[in-house]
């Protein structure tokens, strides 16, 4: 059989990282906005969290962040003159709008794009399309980009179908690969792709959530599944539970997290759950034992799920045979939750290692391990045909460090974000990151010099 890996494009926080508490329905996101921000740590501490599943044999992707402020949005709302009189016109009028299109919010990967390996496609090809990301004003300004770069990094029609994102309409809600996940015997095998979605815009009898958004729709999953060109045993679609999204789990990936063979899940991550998990045992394509190893509230409430981003973190397979749960370090401090990782890594599951990462930046925002990065299963020759120089090496990663300290302030406030001088930095270490990534001329500040 062909080789495959699984390669984790982890997103480089932007040079305008802040807090500004724009997530409705993301807790950590709302509780820390206003807080002093630190964009040169947070970027730095994405890269270790890289540099470390490099280090562990893994094939480790960058994903460039986006540019922002995004002028041209502004320029839309009313605001003109100079790039330079938007920003003050829009800081005196508006200062939280302005800080909205600021957010670097794209750091958040997971929520890029849905991506379906070649194994479980009808014309063998890895297809892509990028959430629209429509139920937040500021990430419904990453698509157009996204894709962008999306073709930058997959440049070959011999191997990779780009979509234009879904329409932007709430009835086609879609939050990409957080609410997406494969099970499978290996990267190589024909995998059961999970959509998780939060409510149906059309079907009034599903059930819906009563205080936060329902993000992902089942009209936004179904036609991913149709553009993917999915064989019919590919794919699975499941509801989440919507009371846990009224207690702050936005995405399913906040509530659970799968790897090969291994889907890791709380008691109350999916509507019907008893139900749901039959679903997925019967449809489940792989010859070894699908291991659902199943939180119980007793040992994990949705609350401490929620605020050590538990579900968050990333299972990955070593080329060991053994299997990883990257997590970050509020896990640890977390006594309930640790005491739980300990039990299932000394359990009989695939899952028997644990390493903890220092992501604070990100989680203050509401991000973890797992919102960081895409996953991308590929075979030997889908993965010589992506960009080179989007995979990460010990010297590439010691030029983006290089790049980072060079170019990222390390505290931003919300006065900061009246200073014109912050876009004019922002834009220039932009420039200069898609020299290094080579990823030619993506984001529209570029493409109108041209």
């Amino acid at each position: 059989m062909n080789k495959a890996v699984e390669v984790n494009f982890d997103g480089l926080v932007g040079p305008t990282h802040n807090y500004a508490g724009l997530s409705y329905g993301n807790v950590a996101s709302l509780n820390n906005a206003t807080s002093y921000s630190n964009p040169k740590e947070a970027v730095l501490q994405g890269l270790a969290k890289m540099k470390a599943m490099h280090d562990l044999g893994l094939t480790q992707g960058v994903f460039a962040p986006h540019a922002r402020p995004d002028i041209n949005v502004l320029r839309r709302l009313g605001f003109s003159g100079s790039d330079s009189d938007v920003i003050t016109k829009a800081y005196k009028a508006d200062p939280i709008l302005l800080r909205a299109c600021y957010s670097a919010s794209a750091m958040w990967t997971a929520n890029a794009a849905t991506v379906s390996p070649s194994v479980d496609t009808l014309d063998k090809k890895v297809h892509f399309t990028a959430a629209n990301l429509n139920n937040k004003f500021h990430r419904s300004l990453e698509p157009a980009t996204t894709t962008r770069l999306l073709k930058a990094m997959f440049n070959n029609d011999s191997y990779f179908s780009h979509h234009a994102h879904l329409p932007d309409q709430g009835f086609f809600g879609d939050e990409g690969a957080a609410n997406h996940t494969r099970l499978s015997d290996d990267h190589a095998s024909c995998g059961l792709e999970m959509f998780v979605y939060g409510a149906s815009a059309f079907n009034s009898a599903l059930p819906k959530p009563n205080k936060f958004p329902a993000r992902q729709t089942l009209e936004a999953s179904q036609a991913i599944c149709r553009l993917h060109q999915l064989k019919p045993s590919s794919q699975i679609l499941l509801q989440q539970n919507p009371a846990v999204i009224d207690q702050g789990v936005f995405h399913n990936d906040v509530i659970a997290v799968g790897n090969a063979n291994v889907l890791l899940c709380h008691e109350q991550a999916f509507l019907n759950q008893a139900d749901a998990l039959a679903q997925i045992k019967r449809a489940y394509l792989g010859e070894k034992t699908l291991h659902i190893i199943e939180v119980p509230t007793a040992k994990v409430s949705i609350q401490d799920a929620v605020t050590s981003y538990l579900f968050n973190s990333q299972l990955v397979s070593l080329n060991s045979g053994k299997m990883l749960l990257v997590a970050p370090q509020e896990c640890q401090n977390n006594s309930t939750v640790n005491t739980f990782i300990n039990e299932m890594i000394s359990a009989d599951n695939p899952v028997n290692q644990v390493q903890f990462f220092d992501l604070k930046q990100s989680m203050q925002n509401g991000g973890g391990p797992a919102c960081l990065r895409l996953r991308v299963a590929l075979n030997q020759q889908e993965l010589a045909a992506v960009n080179p120089a989007v995979i990460l090496t010990d010297s590439k990663y010691q030029l983006l460090c290089k790049w980072a300290n060079e170019h990222y302030r390390d505290k931003l406030s919300s006065e900061d974000f009246a200073d014109p001088n912050l876009l004019l930095e922002s834009w220039q270490a932009l420039d200069e990151l898609t020299q290094i990534l080579e990823l030619g001329s993506v984001y529209p500040f570029q493409l109108e010099l041209q």
